[in-house]
């Protein structure tokens, strides 16, 4: 299945929530979702069909595909390794997806959001422990340091995206941001609690248990 190419908006309101797909937009009143809090289509605003527990299951997990901009395969795949892992399935997968290199960029503050990451990551602007990585996936381990190549430092759009978002960043406490030197630190991994996306990962893992 191919990536969404559309209009990203689109999906907050198929999902009735805020998906942060647009940056700091998202957090305007030009929001589509503040004006339209409904499904997109010609007769969703008028009639709320009742969902069913399937319809339910779905929702959930399409959401939290889009929130974090995987496909299905790959969704699929995080979910069997939050299976093989010790605690709650729900609880790992929501971690392991946390822990994707592009949701890290983002949550550090080092760009306007995670597709905006994922662009960043893929052109080579950053690198783990000193190493170029290119993986948007690449899970990142506590005590990971990302940063900016040398490179990507002196560029004047990646320094004036910074001074942008430095007053906008708000750091999760797993994280710590250092602005100076271009460059952030995985204090430890994240938790359940840590995830800021409104979902019940149970019915995700009711989904697949099927």
């Amino acid at each position: 299945m191919a990536r969404y190419t559309g209009p990203v908006c689109r999906l907050c309101r198929a999902e009735r929530t805020k998906l942060f797909l647009k940056g700091a937009k998202c957090l305007t009143d030009k929001c589509p979702l503040e004006k339209r809090p409904y499904p997109p289509g010609v007769h969703s605003g008028r009639r709320q069909r009742k969902m069913t527990p399937y319809a339910k299951q779905l929702r959930e997990k399409q959401k939290v595909k889009r929130f974090y901009g995987v496909l299905e395969a790959q969704f699929r795949k995080y979910f069997e390794e939050a299976e093989r892992m010790k605690g709650k399935t729900g609880d790992n997968l929501l971690i392991l997806l946390e822990r994707r290199l592009d949701n890290v960029i983002y949550r550090l503050g080092f760009s306007y959001s995670r597709r905006h990451a994922r662009q960043l990551v893929t052109h080579g602007h950053f690198q783990v422990n000193g190493k170029n990585v290119d993986i948007p996936s690449y899970l990142v381990r506590e005590g990971d340091v990302i940063s900016f190549r040398e490179s990507s430092k002196n560029n004047e759009n990646i320094k004036a995206m910074l001074e942008d978002l430095k007053t906008k960043a708000q750091t999760p406490n797993w994280l710590e941001t250092d602005w100076e030197n271009f460059s952030g630190k995985v204090i430890s991994l994240p938790t359940r609690e840590d995830v800021s996306l409104p979902v019940e990962e149970h019915l995700i893992v009711e989904l697949y248990s099927k």
